[in-house]
């Protein structure tokens, strides 16, 4: 009799304790997009792009902020989501895709494996291009042969800048001087109109309208499939580019993790009822009609990857042969 007095107590204990269910977390919450550089870059532009659209369509509709921690092209951020972030669902992180390839390349230098993630989706493929700032007068890749050294900016070893340049001196026999050390795009675009550096290989979307539509600068190539919205016609593939077969498939295998131009994961160690909330809320806010329209104002390209196509991705690049792996770490550490 007693026992059964008590079961009563005992059962809306446990409903007290039991987790909220899924659809009940963030209500009241905070969500946290981690940016791996300076504010004022593409990645930047896209996590706050994100950030004013995700939570409309998370249950219980919570508030979504952005928070830069730059440092090692994007790698201290993502050190810091595996280590100290809350590992709830409450932390998102978007960082340089090219350390995807750094981890397949350089395991020693990059202690990640991207398919660990919880991978939310990409907004968008990197739609690369190598270009001169117009003043120079150097509209082809025989003018810039010619010129002598050409110097290009970056954060540091690892970036798809830093990749796309190798490519240029290894394979096309540009005498790249790379000068390391920005905190991030914008500060090398503003090296650019000062005359410190002479070009860059970045996302074309990252490039300001006036360059662009003012004629400031002079595209060489592109590291993607086919041409981004706003490219100039008949703009060449850098693959196809390429002096032999297997240059090209070295080129491939350097390029491949632009398809994830612009990633969010979650840490690995996140429910996965929550990531699949946060993977349903981030299709449906690339395919919104005010998201779309945030985009277009902004010049921001929308292609996007859903997480189980994110992760496909990253797991083709991890399959790569171990003889084409070893030929693309020598370019890729310059």
């Amino acid at each position: 009799m007693r026992l059964r007095g008590l079961m009563p107590g005992l059962l809306a204990g446990m409903a007290f304790a039991a987790p909220a269910p899924a659809q009940d977390f963030y209500r009241g919450k905070t969500i946290t997009i981690l940016v791996g550089f300076s504010p004022g870059g593409g990645f930047d532009l896209n996590a706050r792009l994100l950030a004013r659209h995700l939570g409309r369509f998370i249950p219980g509709r919570p508030d979504v902020v952005v928070s830069n921690m730059s440092g090692g092209s994007s790698l201290t951020a993502l050190q810091y989501l595996d280590t100290r972030a809350p590992r709830d669902g409450t932390v998102l992180n978007t960082f340089n895709f090219s350390l995807i390839g750094d981890s397949r390349l350089f395991p020693e230098r990059v202690r990640a494996d991207f398919r660990g993630y919880g991978w939310i989706g990409s907004i968008t493929p990197d739609n690369t291009v190598c270009y001169t700032w117009g003043a120079l007068g150097l509209k082809t890749l025989d003018d810039v042969r010619r010129r002598g050294p050409v110097h290009m900016g970056d954060v540091g070893p690892g970036t798809s800048a830093f990749i796309n340049q190798n490519i240029l001196k290894r394979f096309f026999g540009v005498d790249v001087r790379q000068v390391l050390g920005y905190p991030g795009s914008a500060e090398q675009r503003f090296a650019i109109e000062r005359g410190e550096l002479d070009g860059d290989c970045g996302a074309w979307s990252s490039l300001p309208a006036e360059w662009v539509d003012g004629g400031k600068i002079n595209p060489l190539m592109r590291s993607t499939l086919s041409n981004a919205p706003g490219m100039p016609a008949g703009l060449p593939d850098m693959a196809a580019l390429a002096p032999d077969s297997r240059s090209r498939d070295i080129i491939r295998l350097l390029t491949a993790p632009g398809g994830l131009g612009r990633p969010f994961v979650v840490s690995g160690g996140v429910p996965a009822e929550r990531v699949r909330l946060l993977r349903e809320a981030f299709d449906a806010a690339a395919r919104d009609a005010d998201f779309l329209a945030d985009a277009a104002r902004l010049r921001l390209p929308v292609a996007p990857k859903s997480g189980e196509e994110a992760l496909r991705a990253v797991e083709e690049i991890y399959g790569a042969p171990a003889e084409l792996v070893k030929a693309a770490r020598e370019i890729a550490g310059g």
